[in-house]
């Protein structure tokens, strides 16, 4: 049995959130993000945003935990780090006494895999600790949007809906102002501090928490630094005395030197969103964080010469036949490359973070020497990169508009257990379950049990989350290294205008920019060229692009930037 290690990096995008393997995990957050309307929140505009001038009054307090200690803090917009073996006779008690009072909580969120049966002890033992009879309405994650569509235009909303950022396109978010309830008078300011784990969520994640103009989601955290990292077999780089790279040139030239078609061996994958890194475009992850207020102009990511200088570059890659062939023919995004990249067909691939741990873990025991790392990310002609922040929360639960304060207050509860940190027993049994039915715990690795990965699954997580966090009490080494990774890359990353702000763009511009992914891959691969980029670029501009501009002007000018 492989040790499950635990790693709580909230508001991840639907691929890293199921640690699959997508090229660009951030990127399927790209569909429209909730909405925040300018004015009466239950009334007038459906599109826009609350941010800097208006959002200060509505946030929650912010008061640090100081019930665990990370071995390594927090920084420039990293995860908190965990690198120490797990004892159980030494887990903090964050929640002192039940804040439940016992209510009924129903909860819709979404879920991959089979649900398990609804009085499972994992369940059970989680309604005791809170103090809340949760009842979980769990619906197939790959099918959510539908359902939540259908659920959310109907009257029958259950008392907590959990929204992914991915699924917030059509009408849910119009739908989400009409149908939740505002947490402010729970939550803003020093009211939230009758919730400690609460409070102790960073301020930009609550930031994210305002739809139409109040307090209205419980967030998941996330670092606000790319979670898309280059990862490599440093095994082999090292066996082989291959030198990490440090700009656009070095990499083709190792790339090159490393390929050797007969052999079946390849340098890497496609290195597009690497390539968007390492020319400093802006994130590709969301469409707000696309624009930016540069000299006093709205510009958008696909507008610069960064953007074309990085699609070149890319280019370059497949055409010197460093590329392993599944990614020419576009496999690379819809199959697991773990198999090939283990058996050392390619050597370097760009990937979730989350697939730092998971790599490793999956060949610990069948080939020892294997070893996954993370390069850094390197500026195109060997000075400092510029990266660009990604959104502090990505997942929300929200609360119906007829709830009762009891059961308001019954869901608050729930969601202080859930954002218990690292380190905690509520963390341990959110996360873990009950010690001896659910996992054990060996030389201070918890193990998940058979009926631990039946029953402790994608349910309570999705209620709420603490500040990011990485450890990996099976792999310490890799928590480290991926935090280390984390506030290196953090030293360089800035916020463009839009970070942190929950914005909604007009229906009319929706289908935009549908096919621009499609065009990206097709310049890459060669079946297009760069001048046929330019030009879908201009057609985008005449088609709305340059009005969409006017649009996202208009609404920086009416909030200010959230960005700090």
């Amino acid at each position: 049995m492989t040790p499950n290690a635990s790693s709580a990096s909230s508001a991840t995008s639907r691929r890293s959130f199921l640690a699959s393997s997508a090229v660009a995990a951030a990127a399927v957050a790209g569909g429209m993000p909730l909405l925040a309307a300018c004015g009466d929140s239950d009334s007038g505009s459906r599109e826009g945003t609350t941010s800097g001038k208006d959002a200060k009054k509505l946030l929650p307090a912010y008061v640090a935990s100081n019930v665990v200690a990370p071995d390594i803090p927090a920084k420039n917009g990293s995860a908190a780090g965990f690198t120490s073996k797990l004892e159980l006779a030494e887990l903090k008690t964050s929640v002192p006494e039940k804040l439940g009072k016992g209510g009924r909580v129903t909860v819709m969120s979404p879920f991959w895999g089979s649900p398990p049966k609804s009085d499972n002890a994992y369940y059970k033992a989680m309604n005791d600790l809170i103090g809340v009879d949760v009842r979980w309405q769990n619906q197939d994650g790959n099918t959510y949007e539908q359902k939540l569509g259908a659920v959310l235009a109907s009257s029958d909303v259950p008392d907590v809906v959990v929204v992914p950022g991915w699924n917030m396109n059509g009408k849910i978010p119009s739908a989400i102002i009409s149908k939740f309830a505002d947490l402010g008078p729970y939550l803003s300011g020093d009211a939230v501090k009758e919730y400690p784990n609460l409070a102790a969520i960073p301020t930009d994640a609550w930031q994210r928490s305002i739809f139409g103009g109040k307090l209205r989601g419980l967030p998941q955290p996330a670092p606000y630094v790319t979670g898309i990292v280059p990862l490599y077999r440093q095994d082999v780089f090292d066996k082989e005395g291959y030198e990490v790279p440090r700009s656009c040139d070095e990499f083709l030239a190792l790339a090159k030197d490393i390929t050797n078609a007969k052999a079946k061996r390849w340098a890497c994958m496609d290195m597009k969103w690497t390539a968007f890194q390492a020319f400093g475009v802006l994130s590709g992850s969301e469409k707000p964080l696309g624009w930016n207020l540069v000299d006093g102009k709205m510009i958008y990511r696909i507008e610069t010469e960064e953007y074309l200088e990085a699609l070149e570059w890319s280019r370059k890659l497949f055409a010197a036949g460093v590329v392993h062939p599944d990614a020419e023919l576009g496999k690379s995004q819809a199959t697991d490359p773990g198999p090939k990249f283990a058996a050392g067909e390619f050597l370097i691939y760009a990937n979730n973070i989350s697939q730092w741990w998971s790599r490793t873990a999956e060949q610990a025991t069948q080939n020892p020497e294997f070893k996954v790392w993370g390069m850094d990310v390197w500026g195109h002609d060997g000075g400092d990169p510029t990266l660009w922040a990604e959104q502090p929360a990505g997942i929300f639960a929200f609360v119906n508009k007829k709830a009762s304060e009891s059961v308001i207050r019954d869901v608050l509860a729930v969601a202080n257990v859930t954002a218990a940190p690292y380190g905690t027993k509520e963390y341990m049994m959110t996360n873990y379950g009950v010690e001896g039915t659910h996992y054990s715990v060996e030389d201070g690795v918890p193990t998940k049990t058979d009926q631990g990965n039946i029953d402790v699954m994608n349910a309570y997580v999705m209620v709420a989350s603490p500040a990011p966090t990485l450890a990996h009490p099976d792999f310490p080494e890799v928590a480290k290294g991926q935090v280390e990774w984390q506030q290196r890359m953090g030293a360089f990353t800035k916020k463009s205008s839009f970070y942190g702000m929950q914005i909604t763009e007009p229906g009319r511009y929706t289908n935009l920019a549908n096919d621009m992914e499609q065009m990206e891959d097709d310049v890459v691969r060669g079946r297009k060229k760069i001048s046929d980029m330019q030009q879908w670029v201009s057609d985008w501009k005449s088609k709305g692009g340059d009005k969409l501009r006017d649009w996202y002007m208009q609404v920086l000018d009416e909030n200010g930037s959230a960005a700090n």
